[in-house]
Order: C-alpha cells, then sequence, then structure tokens
C-alpha cells in the first residue's frame, strides 16, 4: 500500500489530487491563472470543497481563459452569484475578475505568468524535507515577497499563506513529506533547465532559503 502526505486522507478525489497533480511543475499559464483563483476561493474553506467545485468553475469561467475573464462585467458578476456550482461569495468572484487583470499586465511586462512566478525560485522547484505535517509552515519568507507585490499590483487573495499553497500547487516546491511515495518521484527539476530565463526575467537571482503549506 503506497504511503502518503496524511493530508490527503482517503477520499479518492483528493487522493488523486495528491498522487497526480499537487506539487507537479506547471509552466502553463491557464493553468497557473486557475489554481491562483481556486487557491483564493478555498479560503476560509477545504481545498475538498474546492475541489468537488473545479469542474463547476472551469465552465462558470470560462476554462479559465485569462482574457475573458479580465473582461467580465457587473453581469458576469450577478451571473456567477447566481451560479450554486462555485462559492458564491462577491469578494471572491470580483478578485477572480480582478486578478485576471493583474495577470494580464503581468504577462504584458514579464512575457508571461509564468516566468514572473517562477522567477521567485529561479526556474528550479525548492525540494525541502519535512518528516511529518507537523513540521510544514504556513508561510515563508519567499511567500511574503509574493504576496507583497501581488498585493502592489493590485491582487486580492493573495495573503502569504494563500501564496504559499499556491507554491505548493503548482510545484514551486515539493512539500511531500519523505515518507510519501511522491516525494522521491516527483518531477521537480523539471525546470532546470529553464533558469536562465528566470534569472533574465528577474534581473538577478532572488533564490532564498525556504521553508515550506498543504491545501
Amino acid at each position: 500500500m503506497k504511503q502518503r502526505c496524511e493530508w490527503c486522507g482517503t477520499d479518492p478525489l483528493y487522493v488523486a489530487y495528491h498522487d497526480d497533480e499537487w506539487g507537479v511543475p506547471v509552466h502553463e499559464d491557464r493553468l497557473l491563472f486557475e489554481f491562483l483563483i481556486l487557491e483564493g476561493a478555498q479560503a476560509g474553506l477545504s481545498w475538498l470543497t474546492i475541489l468537488k467545485k473545479r469542474e463547476n468553475y472551469r465552465k462558470a469561467f470560462d476554462g479559465f481563459d485569462v482574457e475573458r475573464v479580465a473582461r467580465y462585467t457587473e453581469e458576469d458578476v450577478v451571473r456567477l452569484l447566481a451560479d450554486p456550482g462555485i462559492v458564491r461569495n462577491r469578494l471572491k468572484i470580483e478578485s477572480a475578475i480582478r486578478n485576471a487583470r493583474g495577470v494580464l499586465a503581468i504577462q504584458q511586462e514579464y512575457g508571461s505568468f509564468e516566468a514572473y512566478l517562477w522567477r521567485y525560485v529561479d526556474g528550479i522547484p525548492r525540494r525541502n524535507a519535512w518528516r511529518s505535517l507537523a513540521e510544514v509552515p504556513v508561510k515563508t519568507e519567499l511567500s511574503d515577497m509574493m504576496s507583497r507585490d501581488l498585493k502592489k499590483r493590485g491582487f486580492n487573495f493573495t495573503g502569504s499563506t494563500i501564496c504559499y499553497a499556491y507554491m505548493q500547487a503548482v510545484g514551486m516546491v515539493n512539500d511531500h513529506t519523505v515518507d510519501c511515495f511522491r516525494y522521491a518521484h516527483n518531477p521537480e527539476n523539471a525546470g532546470r533547465s529553464r533558469t536562465g530565463p528566470y534569472r533574465r526575467a528577474l534581473g538577478k537571482s532572488t533564490a532564498l532559503s525556504s521553508r515550506s503549506v498543504v491545501p
């Protein structure tokens, strides 16, 4: 029987997310935007609740097409508030639209949302070595940096704790505990060949010693 991180429990949906997605490096802007919105939607709720609504979110938010979401109007907010398949919270819905516009601005500045995000780890996923869930912190110096910059750019629902959960989810850090079968098999070196572009995007390396929040 496979040993897994204790947070994923036994729910099949949660187990599949743990085994196939959590901590796997993501380099595609649409999926990076999807995770950003879902992490914000999770605030105050369980990640399993959001996973169960994920397909509904994809339908409601046009497949997380950044340009389409950025053009949403008050009519779309009203539509989304009436959608029982998502979290019907006005602040979170308006935040998704605001953040889409922020992502577009970042794409203009850095070429892609991916280039902006991955510069924080110099293009190389961080590999931690936690022996238990109790060792995993809820935020780090690196997530503090990301949170501060996103907030300066007008993003909402991007506090440091949310940012660190996001970094874990998109594989910027490998926070599977060392006894988890995914720890050794996680493809965390996927970004190594892309180190150069991330340094150029930043102007200098932002690599920091980072401790690593779980969903």
